[in-house]
């Protein structure tokens, strides 16, 4: 089950590395991405939508990160829109399709592996040319936190449609 259960809202890129993988070990999801420094437009959107006290409870969450720049690149607008309070259905959805029940380490990833979302979709990963979650690259991976994991991404995933 672990198995099928997998990554979502995910975090950072090289910013990520060294002291603040050996820090994340004692922080939570939440103050994890926090620390990194690169995720402020996600927990923005976390506490937008509500779910900053669930990512922080004890999980344990596997959680494919966007970084700012994952942001900044949707359109003009979008994240300014998704952010507004009645849009918060939205923003909840596209959050949860980013994160993925238990705890899914990089070393547990197979070619075409699916995972069901806490939004309720699968995602799929892909491993031909590096690591993918539904085609958006994982720049960084395994970056433990005390109540699950995060992996980095550089593109926002969004859950289908209907």
């Amino acid at each position: 089950m672990i198995r099928r259960t997998f990554l979502a809202l995910t975090t950072a890129t090289t910013l990520f590395a060294g002291q603040a993988f050996a820090e994340a070990h004692s922080k939570d999801i939440v103050d994890t991405a926090i620390g990194a420094g690169n995720f402020t437009t996600l927990v923005a959107a976390v506490e937008a939508a509500g779910l900053v006290e669930t990512l922080k409870g004890a999980g344990p969450f596997t959680v494919f990160a966007p970084t700012d720049a994952a942001f900044a690149a949707l359109p003009a607008g979008t994240v300014e829109d998704l952010l507004k309070p009645e849009n918060k259905d939205k923003l909840v959805a596209i959050l949860t399709y980013h994160v993925v029940p238990g705890k899914v380490m990089s070393t547990d990833l197979t070619e075409g592996m699916t995972a069901a979302t806490v939004q309720g979709a699968n995602v799929t990963i892909t491993l031909e040319g590096g690591a993918k979650v539904n085609g958006a690259p994982i720049s960084t991976a395994d970056i433990e936190a005390t109540n699950g994991v995060i992996h980095v991404i550089d593109q926002v995933i969004l859950p289908p449609e209907g």
